[in-house]
């Protein structure tokens, strides 16, 4: 264990942070840059101009537009579910960079950062609900903050682990997932019921995006993302631990 930089320590705030801008839009009470109204967020101008382009009728590319986004919250959910089974919950809320050996199973025989990957999805999903600038915001500073974590990532594993590491870099692609797996299994078990549970704002939003996202409703469906993550914030504060297989 050693400790990380301050934005490591500090990224599930810097998370909420950016989040909570590209919701809020600050810029907009002076510049005014995105419209107004029941639907001026990025759901409902992605349907308007799927319409308009394809000739599909408004409701069709307001359906075309969430299931994207459910295929996407699902597809991170998975992917942060299965990374966080492999590496372990603790490991993945830690504040502190951890290296104890190099895990090549699971996900992370296809891929170096699957968590990452997972969240990136989950932003993809959850920008529909913010207007235009403030998806665009997000998106972007949610993707250069995860390069930044990645990078750290990297040379904190490489000072710790030195050539097992590196050799397992060479191999696995760092964020696009291989066709096949690069590495051998190391036979380690998933612990998936811990996975489930630190994971369970992302199956949350998913769920919700399912159930109610064909009301067409995104201030309610903004309700649902609160509450999966208020849920989580629970779960985390008491937080369940399996024997390491």
């Amino acid at each position: 264990m050693s400790r990380a930089p301050l934005e490591f320590r500090l990224r599930f705030w810097i998370f909420l942070i950016i989040y909570l801008l590209g919701f809020l839009a600050p810029w907009n009470w002076a510049l005014h840059l995105d419209g107004r109204g029941p639907n001026a967020h990025t759901w409902g101008l992605l349907a308007v101009n799927l319409a308009k382009s394809s000739g599909l009728a408004i409701n069709a590319a307001f359906n075309v537009v969430l299931a994207i986004a459910i295929v996407c919250a699902f597809a991170g959910a998975w992917l942060r579910t299965w990374g966080s089974a492999y590496i372990g919950a603790g490991v993945m809320l830690d504040h502190n960079l951890r290296g104890d050996a190099v895990v090549a199973d699971g996900p992370y025989r296809y891929m170096r950062n699957p968590l990452y990957l997972g969240t990136m999805f989950n932003t993809l999903a959850l920008s529909i609900l913010m207007s235009a600038t403030g998806a665009v915001f997000t998106i972007v500073a949610i993707a250069l903050f995860q390069v930044r974590l990645i990078l750290a990532e990297e040379r904190f594993l490489t000072g710790k682990l030195g050539a097992p590491y590196v050799e397992y870099a060479k191999r696995v692609p760092r964020i696009v997932p291989a066709l096949r797996p690069r590495v051998p299994a190391s036979g380690a078990r998933g612990r998936w019921l811990e996975a489930v549970l630190a994971e369970i704002y992302q199956w949350g939003m998913a769920a919700s995006y399912a159930a109610v996202g064909w009301m067409y409703n995104a201030g309610l469906l903004v309700q649902c993302v609160l509450i999966s993550l208020g849920v989580s914030l629970v779960v985390r504060a008491f937080p369940v631990r399996t024997q390491k297989a």
